[in-house]
This record gives structure tokens, C-alpha cells and sequence, in this order.
């Protein structure tokens, strides 16, 4: 089984020809970041032309997991990097070849779809090898002298056609066996035929009747010489099968080259991608194959199609659209090559930058989930009561119950609109939320600690943000020695100058920091006391981010 991260294959995913457009959130996906993908995907499927597929960058957590099972909606799919692959390509060359199937025919097939290389599969699709113009030429010029001339297994009638020959007398159906052009010692061609064995001879009676009077298997009688009644009564008698060709016998010889299988003159080092490998991998295969070609396989080795160098003229990209985050940092890998169509966030102005103008909407609300929801109702859309449960928990678990001090008038009215198209109570249905949320014994405190992060530079410093909601201050009192020391050893590998972790009482409005990195730094902004009690923050956002900038700035 192969191992590789996930990739997601536009072209080929959605089936309609429309390219697939994917909705992400962020790489640490939150209620609100899985809510906005969502519905967003749903709203545009209904209001836009194309494919919108909702995607998720990380994990879903508990409380995320509980909404998705209380509406039964389906978890967006998985997609660790936007960087294009294999699948990507609009158009993959189909063309390929069974390995029965005669080398002439081959080339034939070559020429009509003007392509230097065909695939060879068997009857099951699974890729054989490469029949390539360069493995072609081989065969027409004919192998070293002393490799004796054969035929087939080989229909008559297709050897025939070939040949561009009329079938006299047919005796067999099929020919296979050694080919000689009998032109002088008679004798030493009479001593080495037999009854499987074909021979080419010109306008010569008396070593045609004496060839079929030895049981030969075939004979082909080569410039259109003329066949007379004995030789044609003799292989009658003799079921000996006659053909007649226009064709000089050197020339005949060479066809006979040509109408073997394709597998006889097939290369077997073909190069191979899959539609998951990234496309500089692919290209990196292409340019270095001696067919500046690849077949592409799945993982059972069946035929895709086949890529050239013409396969990436045009540069390819997915189409993304981001919601709930607007930074580098905290989108899918690969988001740098990606085409960014659009952009719906709730937090401050990152480093994303695109080569076009896009649609960017950037509203200071709680919740990224109620600007999809102002969505719905511009475009005069009403949400299904799934999407309105999922939106709404999206706006609940943002704002912790309306009670962070981001949320606004905004919040306030998608909530009131959400909670009655879904039949909840957003009191009751949010304090469920949180408890879902805030089941921190169940998982590991590494875990906990790296799970919800912002990652900032800051006057040339990396700082890197956690926050872990919870429900009183008992989870952190009762795990103080151990969150000190599992701060320091992340702070060392993520090479973070300072690592932060905020504890915040939804129940008590107030969070506790700890914080590790270097002694100087913590001292200079107050931290060397933990954990530090900071009353009224619950947004790390609005509350706690502006605050600590500047006391940043001012021990820098």
C-alpha cells in the first residue's frame, strides 16, 4: 500500500467536467471553520454555476464531530495540500493498445491519433509496457541475421491483411512458426520447415510444389507471381495454406517483423505516476523517461491514460475559496500554488496575496458562520434546517454563547434567525456545545496544547498562540507542573520564541496564561509568574492579542 499524504484530484473528482472548486478552512479546524465550508459549498452549489466541494485542512474535533452527528451531514473531505497533482491534468491521452494486438496495428493506431507512444494492457487493463516509434523502427529494420524470422501466433486473415495479400487456399485459421524466403538452396529450406513453418517464394513451380509436397504450414507467394492449378491442387490435398502478395519478399519479411504482438516489440521500463503524485514530480518523471512520456496507474496498476510533456504547457492550479482565515500559515500546504477565488474571514488582515482581483469579504463579527449566514439571505436562499443547525453552532461556539467580547449586533441576528429555521434554543444548545468541547481529560495534554494555535510574527519574532476553552479553572491547577514542562519541549520544536497558551474560564470570564521561551523575553512582558490571571479575556483575538503586541514592542 502506498503512503503518501492526501491529495484531491479536481478533474477527475466531480465526474461533470466542471472543475471542482474546494471551500477550506483552516489547518486546525474549529465549529465555525467546518460550518462556514459547509454551508458556503451548499449556498454557491445553489446560487453558482460549477462543482463547490466543501474540504477540511486537519481533524474535526468533539464538538465539531457532535453537530455533524446531530445533522447528518457528511465530514468535508480530508485535503492535507492544494498543491496541484497528476489529477489535476484537464486531459490525460487515452490511447492505448491489448497485447494481442498486431505491431503494424499498433502503428497504425499511433498515426491516427498522432502520438509517439501506446500503452499495452492486458485483457484485465493492467499496463504491460510501452510500444514506442523507437521500438516500432527496431522491428521494421528486422533483428541481428542470426535470429531466425517467425510468424505468430498470428490469424490468417489478419496476416493476411497485413500483407496486403490474398488468401488463396485457407487451411489454418491461425499461423505460428519459423518463415523462410526460399529463394536458392531449396534443400537446406526443405531440411529445416515443417508442418507449423511458413515460406515466402516467388514464381518459382517446381520449389513451391516441392515445398508443399514436404508439409509446410503456409506459403506465401510473394510479386504477385502467378499460382497454377497444380500448386493450387497440391495445397489443397496437402492442407497447405496459400497466400499471394503484391509484395517483393525481402518486403513481406519485414511486414511479418510488423505483425507480431505488441508485447514482442514493447518496452517494459515505462515510467509510471499516479493521479495523488504532485505535478513537479511528475514533470521531474516526464523529462527524464527515455519516452518523454508516463502511464498513469491506479493502485492496482489499471491504465489511467498517459501523460507527455504537452501535459503541462498550460499552467494548472486548483480553485480554492478560504474561509475563516486569511494567512499563509494557517492554510492547506500548497496554498501558495493554489488559485485563490475568494476569501470570507472574521479575523485581521494576513499574508495572503493573489495574482488577480478576488471577492474578499472581511467583516469585524464573531463568527465567520454568521457572515455566511448574511450570504443566504442576499442571495435570498433559505438554508435547510441542517445547514441552519450547523451555521448555528458555528456562531455559538465563536462567540462561547454570545458572551465573547467579539460578538456584535450582527451575531446576535443570525442567531435569532438561525435558531428558528433549526428549532433550538441557542442558550441550551450552545452551554451542550461547549461541554462537548471541553471533554480535555480525554485527550493527551500534548495534544491539547498544539490543537487550536495562531502563529504570528511580530517585530521579527515567531509567536505562537494556544487557547484551550474550559468550563473553570480546575483542568489547569490540577495539570500545572505537567503543562510547564510539555510548553518548553513544543516551544523547542516548533523554534517559537515564545510559545503561549491561554486556559480560558468560559463559566468565570477569565483566562490563565502560561508561556515558555526566553527568560529575558518572559520577564520583560510580565510573564514570570505563572500562570498569569487575565480577567475579562476571552477572545485571543480582540482581548488578548492587541495587549500583548504592545508589550512586546515595548521590551523589543
Amino acid at each position: 500500500m502506498r503512503q503518501t499524504k492526501v491529495y484531491v484530484c479536481t478533474c477527475i473528482t466531480c465526474g461533470t467536467g466542471m472543475q471542482t472548486i474546494y471551500v477550506l478552512g483552516h489547518r486546525q479546524p474549529d465549529t465555525d471553520s467546518i460550518a462556514s465550508a459547509i454551508a458556503y459549498a451548499d449556498l454557491l452549489g445553489k446560487v453558482r454555476e460549477g462543482s463547490y466541494v466543501a474540504g477540511r485542512c486537519g481533524e474535526i474535533n468533539s464538538e465539531t464531530q457532535y453537530v455533524l452527528n446531530e445533522t447528518n451531514l457528511p465530514t468535508p473531505t480530508l485535503i492535507e495540500s492544494v498543491e496541484p497533482v497528476v489529477g489535476d491534468i484537464p486531459f490525460l491521452y487515452p490511447q492505448q493498445a491489448p497485447n494481442d494486438m498486431a505491431a503494424i496495428d499498433v502503428a497504425a493506431l499511433m498515426d491516427e491519433h498522432d502520438v509517439r507512444n501506446i500503452p499495452i494492457v492486458d485483457s484485465d487493463n493492467h499496463l504491460l509496457g510501452l510500444v514506442s516509434e523507437h521500438g516500432l523502427a527496431r522491428a521494421y529494420v528486422s533483428p541481428h541475421a542470426s535470429q531466425p524470422l517467425r510468424v505468430g501466433p498470428i490469424s490468417t486473415e489478419t496476416l493476411a491483411r497485413i500483407l496486403q495479400a490474398e488468401i488463396v487456399h485457407l487451411a489454418h485459421s491461425s499461423l505460428d512458426g519459423q518463415v523462410a524466403i526460399v529463394i536458392d538452396a531449396l534443400h537446406v529450406s526443405l531440411s529445416r520447415l515443417g508442418s507449423q513453418d511458413v515460406a515466402i517464394v516467388g514464381d518459382n513451380e517446381p520449389a513451391q510444389l516441392a515445398l508443399v509436397s514436404a508439409g509446410i504450414g503456409a506459403m506465401i507467394i510473394a510479386e504477385g507471381a502467378p499460382i497454377g492449378e497444380r500448386l493450387h491442387d497440391a495445397a489443397k490435398s496437402r492442407q497447405v495454406t496459400l497466400l499471394k502478395t503484391d509484395l517483393d519478399a525481402f518486403s513481406v519479411g519485414r511486414m511479418i517483423h510488423l505483425s507480431h504482438p505488441a508485447t514482442a516489440i514493447m518496452g517494459t521500463d515505462v515510467e509510471v505516476v499516479h493521479m495523488d503524485d504532485s505535478l513537479s514530480s511528475a514533470t521531474r518523471v516526464v523529462t527524464n523517461s527515455p519516452y518523454r512520456t508516463a502511464c498513469v496507474v491506479d493502485e492496482n496498476y489499471c491504465l489511467l491514460g498517459m501523460i507527455s510533456r504537452n501535459s503541462f504547457v498550460e499552467e494548472i492550479h486548483k480553485s480554492v475559496i478560504l474561509v475563516d482565515h486569511n494567512e499563509f500559515a494557517q492554510a492547506a500546504e500548497g496554498i501558495e500554488e493554489a488559485e485563490v477565488l475568494e476569501i470570507i474571514d472574521h479575523h485581521r488582515l494576513g499574508t495572503i496575496s493573489t495574482l488577480r482581483p478576488i471577492q474578499f469579504r472581511n467583516e469585524p463579527v464573531g463568527s465567520t458562520s454568521t457572515i455566511i449566514t448574511l450570504r443566504y439571505i442576499e442571495e435570498g436562499v433559505t438554508p435547510s434546517k441542517e445547514i441552519a443547525t450547523l451555521l448555528l453552532a458555528g456562531v455559538l461556539s465563536d462567540t462561547l454563547v454570545m458572551k465573547m467580547s467579539t460578538t456584535t449586533a450582527r451575531d446576535r441576528e443570525a442567531v435569532e434567525y438561525l435558531s428558528s429555521l433549526a428549532g433550538r434554543d441557542p442558550l441550551e444548545f450552545g452551554s451542550t456545545l461547549i461541554q462537548k468541547g471541553m471533554d480535555l481529560d480525554q485527550v493527551p495534554l500534548h495534544e491539547l496544547l498544539i490543537r487550536d494555535v495562531k502563529e504570528y510574527t511580530l517585530y521579527d519574532k515567531k509567536v505562537i498562540i494556544a487557547q484551550i476553552m474550559t468550563a473553570s479553572d480546575q483542568y489547569h491547577s490540577s495539570h500545572d507542573d505537567e503543562i510547564r514542562e510539555e510548553l518548553t519541549e513544543i516551544r523547542d520544536n516548533t523554534g517559537a520564541d515564545l510559545y503561549i497558551v491561554l486556559f480560558t474560564d468560559v463559566i468565570g470570564q477569565v483566562s490563565y496564561l502560561y508561556a515558555a521561551g526566553d527568560a529575558g523575553l518572559i520577564n520583560g512582558i510580565g510573564y514570570e509568574i505563572q500562570p498569569v490571571e487575565l480577567p475579562g479575556v476571552m477572545s485571543r483575538k480582540k482581548d488578548y492579542f492587541p495587549v500583548f503586541g504592545q508589550k512586546l514592542r515595548s521590551v523589543l
